[in-house]
């Protein structure tokens, strides 16, 4: 449940920064993407180098960095993550976030964070006891914050007692728990096709288009990521996928892939065809490779079955499809009008007169337009944030 998850870490000035380490060991291992942030006063018990070898990320502290010439963006850094894990959390940063004071960078993107945001405490029995801190911890959690709490053993000072950071393997588990729970795509069946379709001509030759597979597969990885037990239907690609929610089906032609798509439908809540599924086929394949001996040769072509119209035939109430249309001119005009013919629920455009969108590339710019009409212009974004926007749209569309 953490793969794919973008974690952010702050460490606060404790003897328990140690046990920072383990933690983002055990989570880079489960494939989170981790970023980590220490407070001054971290970097007196544990290296940002240490940290920063071990999530694969420069270690952040300062608004600035390179001689202060450039920003540590504290609004993109709330914004990037899925959750923000403050562990350890002394005493001091949890009066500070408490109440608000901002006179650091963790502070600062604690207060633009619109992620969940988890405190686990580390400080000696009598300080975690205080009337003052009971109090911060009540009032973090008013907020809406979660805390891992303090654990029971011995503690730097010597004594007995609650106040221990709980154990990296802990918080790990914890953070595995919350996001079971919380994932929106929890326990829904989602099929999604992707890549070209080969149209044979003979046994050599075939039509077919430039299709990478790039997009299904950022899709199928990231709803799988979020819960979902994906069906990923594919044509011919090089991509590859290797989730234990992710059942792969491989295709080659566009009448092998409405078949897969048909069986899997009936149970299926969301449908995303993201192939490119070619238009037409021979209407005769060759036995043998044909040998060349004319300067021209003529194929006679006849229509391919049209799978989103197949599935949107025997759609029912509660199933949700989200088609694909990749245009060269009128582009909106020509989605909306594929989104009703098609009855899609969502339609994903994109041009190929913007460049680095389309075929191949790692990247994609995107506009969703729904069948209530509200259209969502996006940015040119790598194909897994694209993923993530596709999903983020689906998911609120779906849920209403």
């Amino acid at each position: 449940m953490l793969r794919g998850k973008r974690i952010l870490l702050g460490v606060c000035g404790s003897i328990a920064a140690y046990k920072a380490a383990i933690l983002v060991r055990l989570l880079v291992k489960s494939q989170a993407e981790v970023k980590v942030i220490m407070t001054s006063a971290a970097k007196g018990f544990i290296t940002p180098l240490t940290l920063s070898t071990l999530s694969k990320n420069p270690v952040l502290s300062e608004f600035t960095h390179g001689d202060g010439e450039e920003w540590n963006n504290h609004v993109d850094l709330g914004l990037w993550a899925d959750v923000i894990v403050i562990a350890p959390a002394s005493a001091n940063s949890l009066a500070k976030l408490a109440n608000g004071i901002c006179d650091n960078l963790l502070s600062a993107v604690y207060l633009s964070a619109r992620c969940p945001v988890m405190f686990a405490p580390a400080m000696d029995l009598d300080m975690y006891q205080h009337p003052a801190t009971l109090a911060n911890i009540e009032k973090l959690l008013a907020y809406g914050n979660l805390i891992i709490n303090a654990e029971h053993g011995e503690l730097a000072s010597g004594l007995i007692g609650r106040g221990r950071m709980s154990e990296p393997e802990h918080i790990h588990q914890y953070l595995i728990d919350y996001f079971n729970s919380t994932s929106p795509l929890k326990g829904k069946k989602v099929l999604i096709t992707a890549g070209p379709t080969y149209e044979a001509i003979d046994p050599v030759r075939f039509i077919g288009n430039h299709s990478s597979g790039k997009m299904g597969y950022a899709i199928a990885e990231e709803a799988a990521n979020q819960g979902a037990n994906v069906i990923l239907v594919s044509g011919p690609s090089a991509q590859k996928i290797d989730h234990p929610a992710v059942q792969l089906i491989k295709v080659t032609s566009a009448e092998e892939m409405l078949t897969q798509c048909q069986s899997q439908y009936k149970d299926t809540n969301i449908s995303i065809l993201a192939a490119a599924v070619a238009d037409y086929r021979p209407s005769e394949k060759a036995d043998q490779k044909i040998k060349k001996s004319e300067n021209t040769m003529v194929v006679d072509l006849v229509k391919n079955p049209d799978i989103a119209a197949e599935l949107g035939k025997v759609k029912e109430a509660g199933q949700f499809n989200v088609g694909f249309a990749l245009e060269t001119e009128n582009e909106r005009e020509n989605a909306k009008e594929k989104l009703l013919r098609k009855k899609f629920d969502m339609i994903v455009l994109n041009s190929l007169n913007d460049k680095g969108a389309g075929f191949s590339g790692d990247t994609n710019k995107i506009t969703i337009i729904d069948s209530n009409n509200i259209v969502m212009d996006f940015e040119l974004k790598n194909k897994q944030e694209v993923a993530r926007d596709i999903l983020k749209a689906v998911i609120t569309r779906y849920e209403n």
